[in-house]
């Protein structure tokens, strides 16, 4: 019928599964079209943990103020050169929370906790946690009743929330950078059937045909019916995300099957969790962009390694642990190594925003309809220094921020006042966060 739309929020159901749809042309009445196209704005925090070797990240040679992004970058940020255009390299932001103010050791903990709450926690390993609410979950009860799930909380590597993890400091703090009240962290997923299962609505009671038949052909009846409704553009568009979650629950039962071949030096990861660290990463951002092209949520968090990781990266030939070759004191090799952890993962950002950038959605790509960021709660990890943080800004945030630039901020500018911008072109403006004490310029102009 002229005029008539498909329900934004509308399902393909069939046997204890509901499947969102992306967004349609058929989702909009012609007759509105051009004035109800727009997109939402999403947000998403990946976070790194222990630092960067910065002289292999950060172009030099700049004052404060704003410039083009240069046409070669530093070996670790290397990655990025081919999104040039859609993201913003930052220097200056510090997290003061993060130091010691008195408290002594324990800048582990203090970056975890500090980093999305930009507040100093509280030095304890008990039960009287005390951080702030991180940025996430602001948006998130700002946003709540938008979308099927406020926010979603992704990682790859386990940590447990007891216990002393960093002299003094709970592991919570450590090992979880969304907190959903100042003593209530939200510790992230690391297993993608889990994610998979949250977005599409698997009952447990259908394990057993769920695991003989792929969710698309439980749900294949409506859309088939759905199809026959559609033009040629939405069935692309109907085909090509069909097809994006077919594969990647292919790759969580590869997994599942075993189907990655442990190497020498690998435990064998439990359920659905990939051997190897990349495609652990990949399928939870392939998980993220799903989310956010179904508006299921408009916020995620990704914790991509905890503080103090033990984890090794044999897979790019490197079989010690992450944490300790970060205290190299100097010594080249160890440095050496750092940089290609660095590298290996600056890799797995550009392949997110290559998966958000080549993403329909309304007018764009997911990746003009979102800011996503990306860094670490420490600058030099050897010296555990909490200012001039390693920072990018990808994504156009719905026209309001212009990317392809580096900005290079005052000394000592806090990281909160980051964060303050980025909800406020979110359209959930906040007066403050932490220990933000004002604007933060050059985000969609040149002051």
């Amino acid at each position: 019928m002229p005029g008539k739309a498909i329900d934004r929020r509308a399902l393909l159901r069939g046997m204890g599964t509901a499947l969102a749809l992306p967004l349609l042309d058929a989702m909009v009445p012609a007759f509105s079209r051009a004035a109800t196209t727009a997109s939402p704005c999403r947000a998403a925090f990946l976070y790194v943990p222990n630092g960067i070797i910065m002289d292999e990240w950060m172009p030099s040679g700049m004052g404060v103020g704003s410039a083009a992004l240069p046409e070669q970058l530093p070996r670790v940020s290397q990655a990025l050169l081919p999104f040039r255009n859609d993201v913003m390299m930052l220097a200056g932001l510090t997290q003061n929370g993060g130091r010691a103010l008195g408290d002594g050791p324990g800048d582990h903990g203090r970056a975890g906790a500090n980093y999305l709450t930009c507040v100093h926690p509280k030095k304890t390993n008990g039960r009287d946690l005390q951080a702030g609410v991180s940025v996430d979950q602001i948006a998130a009860r700002r946003l709540e009743g938008k979308t099927r799930f406020a926010s979603l909380e992704l990682g790859c590597e386990e940590g447990v929330q007891g216990g002393s993890c960093d002299n003094g400091y709970s592991c919570a703090y450590s090992n979880s950078i969304s907190w959903r009240t100042p003593g209530a962290p939200n510790p992230a997923e690391i297993r993608p059937r889990a994610v998979f299962d949250r977005l599409f609505a698997a009952q447990d009671t259908e394990r057993e045909v769920r695991y003989q038949k792929s969710i698309l052909d439980v749900v294949t009846g409506d859309a088939k019916r759905l199809s026959s409704t559609l033009g040629g553009a939405d069935k692309r568009k109907l085909d090509e995300y069909l097809g994006s979650v077919r594969d990647v629950e292919k790759r969580i039962e590869s997994a599942e099957r075993g189907g990655a071949r442990v190497k020498p030096g690998m435990e064998a990861p439990p359920s659905s969790i990939p051997t190897e660290f990349s495609e652990h990463a990949r399928i939870m951002f392939d998980l993220m962009v799903l989310a956010f092209r179904t508006d299921a949520t408009r916020v995620a968090t990704v914790l991509l390694a905890l503080e103090q990781s033990p984890r090794a990266y044999p897979e790019i030939g490197i079989p010690e642990a992450h944490h300790g070759l970060t205290h190299h004191q100097g010594d080249k090799e160890k440095i050496e190594k750092v940089t290609k952890i660095n590298c290996f993962h600056t890799k797995q950002l550009a392949y997110v925003l290559e998966k958000l950038k080549a993403t329909p959605d309304g007018d764009g790509s997911l990746l003009d309809h979102m800011m996503l960021t990306y860094g670490s709660g420490f600058s030099d990890g050897n010296a555990h220094d909490h200012a001039n943080l390693p920072v990018v800004l990808a994504g156009k945030a719905c026209g309001r921020v212009r990317p392809g630039r580096f900005v290079q901020y005052p000394k000592e500018t806090p990281m909160a006042n980051l964060f303050v911008a980025m909800m406020d072109r979110m359209g959930v403006p906040v007066e403050s966060l932490g220990d933000s004490n004002g604007e933060l310029g050059y985000l969609s102009d040149l002051s």
